[in-house]
């Protein structure tokens, strides 16, 4: 359904920044993808440690799930919405830098505790800090760019998940040399020198500055709601990344545990291998998706979408191939291409949510991405995969991980579909002051 607007005449929008606006612009985006990747690596370091945890609490892979997955996605998913229309009504610097001093303190908590149900109080506390970061921020770095350089910044802004995911899986070195407390107590320190130095040095911009022709009025959630609705690009964009977030990470969530158990690694040189598919592989797909996103700035907007499509299916097969192979060389080289290639939805996701709303519903059009994905993959994901693992351990001992992680691999054909489905609506869609080809 296509916005209505209030001229016939579609108005190509290609103005630039001036330089020092947009060196102001790039400081911005640096520091809030340093936050993202603190909030990306302060949320996967427990998927890093579920083997020593396992041990020393004496947990079944059921309750993993429950710890891992559910006691932050719960209350992240559900502090998200409130907190995303906050953002679309107040400061949303200022709102970031308490997120992100909330979270790193109730990190540090996470490496004081000595019980499951501590540790999952402490989750929680993460979970419900992290709600405030990444709504807002989208949102901050769309009031700093025009509309055909947001993909293009967003994509940037994403490096901040692979930097986040290397540092989560470099957790595995700190656990064998010190324990795996010290690995939580260690990413809470840079976290609270972060939110101060975002505080003092970035300015909120006015909202839609760089978006002629847009309504300023505050739009309520149920407004938002109805838009997500209507606008069917945008509903297959959501339903594709929340497919997406059930395969990747749904897999990647488990990876370490299934190196470990069934390639019978020890967890620094499984967590050691993530990292740097993580932070090499992933960094590189971000970088080069980045400048694809600069190049494609002016020509058919609904390439991005299609490009998306074709990242997501040509990493399932490898991933099919990575859980499926009990040759250890050939599932290590097929996570080399899986992993990396998981990366490339990231910032034309975003950019596509932000393009796609009004400025008054962004944050929220964000929130509501990111509550369906982060129930796909931090509830149903690893929940389900750990009570099939439990099930089948009895008939198939340690190869159960594998065996319930093998049917997730394919569910990326599906994600796929959708962004493809996405282009398809996306000039229909989109704004009257978007190019349409």
């Amino acid at each position: 359904m296509a916005a209505p607007h209030s001229s016939g005449v579609e108005l190509r929008v290609t103005r630039r920044l001036p330089t020092s606006k947009s060196r102001v612009a790039w400081y911005v985006v640096a520091l809030l993808t340093a936050v993202y990747a603190l909030n990306i690596a302060d949320r996967y370091v427990i998927s890093t440690l579920i083997e020593p945890i396992k041990l020393d609490l004496g947990l079944s892979d059921s309750s993993i799930g429950l710890l891992t997955g559910v006691a932050l996605a719960i209350f992240y998913v559900g502090a998200g919405l409130p907190l995303a229309v906050l953002a679309d009504r107040t400061n949303r610097r200022t709102l970031i830098a308490v997120s992100l001093a909330a979270w790193s303190g109730m990190t540090a908590v996470c490496g004081l505790t000595h019980s499951f149900w501590q540790l999952l109080l402490a989750r929680i506390g993460v979970g419900i800090g992290e709600a405030g970061g990444t709504p807002a921020s989208h949102a901050l770095i769309s009031d700093y760019f025009p509309r055909q350089r947001r993909a293009f910044a967003l994509s940037v802004y994403s490096v901040g998940a692979s930097l986040g995911s290397m540092l989560g899986s470099s957790a595995g070195y700190a656990s064998d040399a010190w324990g795996w407390r010290s690995a939580f107590l260690l990413l809470a320190i840079p976290g609270i020198a972060l939110a101060l130095l975002l505080r003092i040095t970035v300015r909120e911009p006015r909202r839609g500055a760089l978006d002629p022709q847009v309504s300023l009025d505050l739009a309520p959630f149920t407004a938002t709601l109805r838009h997500l609705i209507r606008s069917r690009a945008l509903l297959h964009c959501l339903i594709g990344g929340t497919l997406y977030t059930f395969w990747a990470w749904g897999l990647m969530w488990w990876t370490p545990s299934y190196l470990v158990r069934s390639h019978h690694m020890n967890l620094g040189e499984a967590g050691g291998k993530l990292a740097l598919m993580h932070g090499i592989g992933g960094t590189i797909v971000l970088l080069a998706t980045s400048e694809l996103m600069r190049r494609m700035g002016g020509r058919d907007p609904r390439a991005v979408p299609w490009f998306v499509a074709v990242a997501i299916g040509a990493g399932t097969l490898p991933s099919i191939v990575a859980y499926s192979s009990h040759n250890t060389s050939l599932t290590l080289a097929m996570l080399w291409l899986f992993i990396p290639l998981s990366y490339a939805n990231f910032g034309p996701t975003f950019a596509l949510v932000q393009n796609l709303c009004p400025p008054a519903m962004r944050a929220q059009g964000v929130a509501v991405l990111l509550f369906a994905a982060n129930i796909a993959n931090l509830i149903l994901a690893p929940q389900l995969v750990g009570i099939a693992s439990d099930l089948l351990a009895s008939r198939f001992g340690a190869e159960s991980l594998r065996i319930a992680l093998l049917p997730l691999a394919f569910t990326g054909f599906w994600a796929a579909t959708h962004y493809w489905l996405c282009g398809r609506h996306l000039r229909d869609d989109l704004p009257a002051h978007e190019p349409r080809s």
